[in-house]
């Protein structure tokens, strides 16, 4: 029985509070997953290739979650990613000798597929709440929900490596289900049912408006770009010329997403003087030109042989929070510019887009590091962000 009406401010707290519970969780499950195998010898990017079936069936999933959403509702697949992370995390509750690298990447698939069902239904449900004119609330909720999201992904990284070493691995996953049984529970008492039964066909899942397309076009060489230095090549290049730490390495890259997220909660702040504004095209060109100087001048400064642990350190924070506010302001656009009536299907191909753009760089962040090391990968990074600048530049104002 569906629950009566409720405000949409108390349906957006539940709905960020149960994308914070699922996104702890994810974050914690990486670091767990990552010090394991760490323990049992694997390098760096041995370590990196479990991940890459996360990404890809996170790919796949945010391309048939958003018809999946568009025929059920949109809280009932979020309810159904939690279900499916549960499952995740409990075939990690098994015999450690069974846990082959083939065995996790597996249950990482899963967990991937369940990570994209839930952002994808929270971020769309979003739009669903609200008005189209009332596009100044919509940009500070999306922003403080991406924002939020990615800080605790941050604080997951730390928790995971404080759970597994008071807890132990299986003590660490048992306390992440039962979190999402509570979290799943708590969901079905308080969410109010987003029923959909549009129908569509498979040809219409690809078949996208110019605009769509284009600005999932910037998304895909945004994250591209970010994950070609930042997933593989930087923590193996601090490890392997810089001789840090694995902690020093993981506590790094979680400051980082944590104060990422930070600014991606205050971005609708930095991107106009007052509330009344929003962004649009123009502000995603001229904060991407920003960007796309940063990776290509922390290089020059490497090649110029400036302290290197001085000039990535500083050079991460301000790209960083640049990044932040590209983000945030994509993500902004995407639910403002989704049809309302399947807004699904738009968050879900824009979101394909972004895991696409994860997965090339994943593959060409270890690739490129092989072959010419770090610097070629910080240039290739400024190389896609402006790809991603030159397909922005094409969106139109928003109305």
């Amino acid at each position: 029985m569906a629950i009566p009406s409720k405000s949409a401010t108390s349906q957006y707290l539940t709905v960020t509070l149960s994308y914070w519970a699922f996104t702890l969780t994810d974050g914690a499950l990486r670091m767990l997953v990552l010090l394991f195998f760490h323990e049992q010898g694997y390098s760096p990017l041995e370590l990196a290739t479990l991940f890459l079936l996360y990404e890809l069936f996170g790919m796949v999933t945010n391309l048939w979650g958003g018809w999946l959403g568009a025929r059920i509702g949109l809280t009932l697949t979020m309810q159904f990613g939690l279900l499916l992370q549960i499952f995740a995390l409990s075939l990690l509750l098994v015999d450690q000798t069974i846990m082959t690298a083939v065995y996790v990447m597996i249950a990482q698939a899963i967990s991937g597929i369940a990570k994209d069902l839930n952002k994808m239904s929270a971020k769309s449900s979003i739009r669903l709440l609200l008005a189209d004119d009332e596009q100044n609330r919509l940009y500070r909720w999306v922003a403080l929900l991406t924002g939020s999201k990615n800080t605790l992904k941050g604080l997951g990284f730390f928790l995971g490596g404080a759970m597994l070493a008071g807890f132990g691995f299986r003590g660490s996953i048992l306390g992440m289900v039962m979190l999402l049984v509570l979290t799943l529970l708590s969901g079905l008492l308080l969410l109010e049912r987003q029923h959909g039964n549009l129908q569509i066909k498979v040809s219409q899942l690809l078949s996208k408006s110019p605009l769509i397309n284009r600005l999932s076009a910037a998304r895909f060489f945004l994250f591209c770009s970010r994950d070609v230095w930042f997933v593989v090549a930087l923590p193996v290049y601090l490890q392997v010329q810089l001789n840090w730490s694995f902690v020093q390495v993981s506590g790094l890259m979680a400051s980082w997403v944590i104060f990422y997220g930070m600014v991606q909660a205050i971005a609708p702040r930095l991107t106009g003087p007052t509330k009344a504004q929003y962004p649009g095209r123009i502000t995603l060109v001229k904060w991407g030109v920003l960007l796309s100087f940063l990776p290509a001048f922390i290089a020059l400064l490497l090649y110029a042989g400036m302290d290197p642990t001085r000039t990535l350190v500083l050079g991460l924070l301000v790209y960083g929070g640049c990044f932040a506010v590209n983000s945030s302001v994509h993500s902004y656009l995407i639910v403002a510019y989704a049809q309302r009536q399947a807004v699904s299907l738009d968050v879900g191909f824009y979101y394909m887009a972004n895991a696409g753009g994860r997965l090339l760089g994943t593959l060409l962040s270890g690739l490129l590091f092989q072959v010419s090391g770090l610097l070629s990968c910080l240039l290739i990074s400024s190389v896609l962000i402006l790809f991603s600048t030159l397909a922005a530049q094409s969106i139109p104002e928003p109305e």
